[in-house]
C-alpha cells in the first residue's frame, strides 16, 4: 500500500438493494474524497448490480453507542411503559393495530 492510501480518509458504504428496502453497512474503503469513495463503493460493492442507492459517511463521523454499555444506555427506554401495548386491552375487531 502506498503512503497516500494510508493517509486516506476511511468511508462507510451503504448500500440500499431495491427500492423500498433500507440501505444496509456493506463494508469501508479508503479514498481520498467522497466522489471518489462513492465511485470506489459503486465498483466494490455492487458489481452484479445489487444495489439501487449507494451512501458513504466518512467513519469519522459515524457515532455509535458502546455495545459493552448497552444495559446502561438503554435501561431509560424500559420504564416508558405506553409504549408498549401492555397495560390496556385491545378492543374486538383491532387485532392488527
Amino acid at each position: 500500500m502506498s503512503e497516500t492510501k494510508k493517509e486516506w480518509p476511511l468511508w462507510e458504504v451503504f448500500v440500499r438493494p431495491r427500492r423500498g428496502l433500507a440501505h444496509s453497512h456493506v463494508g469501508s474503503l479508503h479514498a481520498p474524497d467522497a466522489e471518489l469513495a462513492l465511485r470506489n463503493a459503486r465498483d466494490l460493492y455492487t458489481r452484479r448490480q445489487e444495489g439501487v442507492s449507494i451512501w458513504v459517511v466518512p467513519a469519522a463521523a459515524v457515532v455509535a453507542s458502546s455495545p459493552d454499555e448497552k444495559d446502561s444506555f438503554f435501561d431509560p427506554a424500559a420504564d416508558k411503559v405506553y409504549r408498549h401495548p401492555t397495560f390496556y386491552q385491545v378492543p374486538e375487531g383491532a387485532a392488527h393495530l
